[in-house]
């Protein structure tokens, strides 16, 4: 399942430079306002562990983040990613299902849930998520979401509903680069690989190019006939990626 390309929206934390130095005094109270500071001096610090790959002393700030607010959104949605990283899906589901209880309307965080369950496989599970995401009118990157959406719908075999959200994505923003490359897979999934390469072509136009994209590159221009064109994408996919598994596919395929 091709879940790589996603981004998993957090859009909920930033980095102070001297929390660590206001964080030793904290100590749970009956302070609403200490208990709020408490839970997030630990969870900055608790990411910022987690940056540095300092996992044990991330998951023991992030729990002293919860210690001081149960309820501290960000936190959860941290020590879920954490979770995720140290493989234990049923804590990481935990979390991200607590932030989504305790902040329902939030776009970031309904994304984050719907992400992590087609991650899981369980398209059917997140497209409800996903909705309610798409359904906050202060979400900054709706098209994040819907190419997200499209891309598990993908996955889940429903071309139709993928295309869907993929063209919505980039009604929103026609230069999201997953929903250009996505169309153009979804399209060349449907046998409509004249539209796929002109969606391909969008997405090589933003600049970022990837054995993924270069390889369907090769397919489409196969699918359509075009030999030379099909061996352009052949060469450059070796010139740029010669170890990719992309590459790789193509010289066995050329061997046979």
């Amino acid at each position: 399942m091709r879940l790589d390309r996603w981004v998993l929206l957090l859009g909920l934390l930033l980095c102070c430079a001297g929390c660590a130095a206001g964080s030793s005094g904290l100590r749970p109270t009956t302070s609403a306002d200490n208990r709020a500071k408490g839970a997030e001096v630990h969870t900055q610090l608790g990411q910022r562990y987690m940056e540095q790959g300092d996992l044990k002393g991330a998951m023991e700030k992030l729990q002293k983040a919860l210690d001081f607010d149960p309820k501290y959104v960000p936190a959860h949605t941290v020590i879920a990613v954490l979770y995720e990283r140290i493989n234990d899906p049923a804590n990481a589901e935990l979390h991200y299902r607590k932030a989504a209880e305790y902040d329902p309307k939030s776009g970031s965080v309904n994304n984050n849930l719907a992400v992590f369950l087609c991650k899981q496989h369980r398209g059917a599970e997140a497209r409800p998520y996903f909705d309610r995401a798409l359904a906050d009118p202060f979400y900054e990157t709706p098209d994040l979401a819907l190419a997200n959406a499209g891309t598990c719908q993908l996955e889940s075999n429903d071309y139709d509903a993928a295309e869907g959200y993929f063209r919505k994505a980039l009604d929103r923003n026609p230069k999201n680069a997953d929903a250009l490359y996505q169309m153009a897979r979804v399209l060349y999934l449907k046998n409509d690989a004249f539209r796929a390469r002109a969606f391909l072509q969008r997405f090589e136009a933003l600049g970022a190019p990837s054995p993924d994209a270069l390889k369907l590159g090769h397919d489409i221009e196969l699918r359509l006939g075009n030999g030379e064109g099909a061996q352009d994408y052949a060469t450059r996919l070796r010139q740029q990626f010669p170890d990719s598994e992309q590459a790789r596919s193509i010289q066995a395929t050329a061997r046979q």
